[in-house]
């Protein structure tokens, strides 16, 4: 299966769980700073409707500011459209191609981590195939691409409890591998997911 056919994947079964939410879920904080589930939805819309051209030109109009960018697009994406519409917008972009300059892998990372955004703030990770996460978990580890993670985990051991997966040396931090993930792209709520020494050396880090 190659990367795009992952993404199809994933898209797949995240717009049947999003299909499934109450209303007053999508109100509620991500785990994704400052965004509601709504907006992190808008933001996932935007990416899977972008392409590299487009990308150059939005970043440049808005004086190369990313986060500026980025609020922009999820506000004209959301504006005027019910929940409902947001779900059928991204169920429409389940097996398109299109994305910002970038590795296919990061766009796979990109619909799991904002996924379990919006799962896990609500109360419990959602099902991934297990060689999706270890694909992306293996993608992070060595990049520092916009999310910092190879330098987040830097120093630590990684080892996952529910596949055959681990990374680095220094004080532990175990657990599945999808709360390691997530703690690799900083999002300290899966710390509470994870155990070992290791654990509070990155809960010190952003």
């Amino acid at each position: 299966m190659d990367t795009w056919q992952m993404i199809k994947v994933e898209r797949t079964a995240l717009v049947d769980a999003l299909d499934k939410l109450s209303d007053n879920d999508w109100d509620k904080p991500s785990l994704c700073t400052t965004w509601t589930v709504r907006e992190t939805v808008g933001h996932l819309v935007a990416t899977a409707t972008m392409t590299p051209p487009k990308f150059f030109a939005k970043l440049i109009g808005n004086g190369f500011n990313f986060q500026n960018m980025v609020r922009k697009d999820i506000a004209q994406v959301t504006a005027g459209r019910s929940n409902a519409e947001l779900v059928d917008l991204l169920r429409s972009r389940v097996d398109k191609r299109t994305a910002p300059p970038g590795p296919t892998l990061s766009w796979l990372g990109e619909t799991i981590v904002h996924g379990e955004d919006i799962f896990r703030a609500l109360g419990g990770y959602h099902h991934h195939p297990v060689e999706h996460v270890v694909a992306v978990a293996d993608f992070y580890k060595n990049s520092n691409l916009l999310i910092g993670a190879k330098n987040r985990i830097a120093g630590v051991s990684l080892r996952a409890t529910d596949t055959d997966w681990q990374n680095g040396s220094g004080p532990e931090v175990s657990g599945p591998i999808i709360a390691l993930l997530m703690a690799m792209t900083g999002r300290k709520a899966a710390l509470g997911d994870l155990t070992g020494e290791g654990v509070a050396v990155l809960r010190e880090r952003d």
